[in-house]
């Protein structure tokens, strides 16, 4: 792929902090052991316990002046775009111009939609609509829009977010859909439960698109959200994630995890990250899979024994 091969591997973690004493904890550790960033997903509702995205990551953006903070990904069609835009550009403020506004469609839980009052088979072109109108938006001029889903008077949305242009917007999913909405609203795209084989065929697709839409892929973002686990063996490893993954999803995992997670040894590990950035991968983000009390010792773990084995990419 020739948009970001020339480039090093970033890297970034899931972030877990219900409390401020966690984001603290979180900032440090990610300021501690080089981490670039810190990510967060998005569901209104879910089969674990879950906060809101956008309110948390602010709270992170206060508490560091280098870390850049991100939603992987935020459902957008569960929201207006208005109101969205707003608080994206207000994180895009208090971050200082660190913010990537990840977005997606989700659907793998349909009673969140229903709760919500959107048509679960509307969320694909909602949200290529809620990214038209957010761009507008954050313009801070004076637009309008009419489109399927939303309209919008003549309106003028100030201040403007920091960043030119607003936060870049980066696209999820796997789907040829996705695909398209990537290469064609999007600045980056990001991935997950893929293999590297899957994600370079994406991006070379992606590519395809872009070329195709006179899109120039310079700049274009790269990142793949990859479940790990780190222990003395894969076995080990693999029954932890599976344990985990099993319960966040509401479904046997198992062989999922044994297919899209890096598991095992600091080795193993660091070849599976090896694997995704020879497929393209510029921003790594990381998810550990096992007992949620463990994962600010399985980063430490990975910064101090696994981002040695990588230093040539870093």
């Amino acid at each position: 792929m020739s948009m970001t091969l020339n480039e090093g591997l970033k890297l970034g973690f899931m972030a877990r902090m219900a409390t401020r004493a966690d984001a603290v904890e979180v900032v440090n550790l990610a300021e501690g052991n080089g981490f670039d960033s810190l990510w967060l997903g998005d569901h209104l509702v879910f089969a674990v316990p879950i906060l809101d995205p956008l309110i948390q990551l602010a709270q992170a953006a206060a508490l560091s002046d280098r870390l850049t903070v991100a939603t992987g990904v935020y459902l957008l069609a569960l929201r207006h775009p208005t109101p969205t835009a707003k608080m994206a550009a207000t994180l895009d403020h208090i971050s200082g111009g660190r913010f990537i506004f990840g977005t997606g469609v989700g659907g793998e839980f349909p009673g969140e939609f229903a709760a919500a009052g959107v048509p679960h088979k509307e969320r694909g072109a909602r949200t290529s609509e809620s990214i038209e109108v957010i761009r507008k938006l954050w313009s801070g001029e004076e637009i309008t829009h009419k489109g399927r889903h939303f309209e919008l008077p003549p309106t003028r949305m100030l201040p403007a977010p920091v960043q030119a242009g607003g936060p870049p917007i980066w696209v999820g999913g796997r789907s040829p859909a996705a695909l398209r909405r990537a290469a064609t609203l999007s600045d980056g795209w990001i991935s997950y439960v893929v293999t590297p084989e899957m994600f370079a065929e994406s991006l070379a697709t992606i590519q395809a698109n872009m070329a195709e839409a006179g899109r120039s892929v310079e700049g274009f973002g790269t990142g793949h959200l990859l479940f790990f686990r780190i222990d003395d063996d894969f076995d080990t490893a693999w029954d932890k994630a599976t344990d985990h993954l099993s319960t966040r999803y509401a479904m046997d995992f198992r062989k999922p995890a044994k297919r899209y997670a890096a598991l095992g040894t600091p080795e193993q590990v660091a070849e599976s990250v090896r694997k995704f950035h020879a497929a393209g991968v510029r921003h790594l983000v990381l998810d550990h899979t096992g007992p949620l009390d463990e994962s600010n010792a399985q980063l430490q773990r990975f910064a101090t024994e696994v981002t040695p084995l990588l230093a040539d990419l870093l």
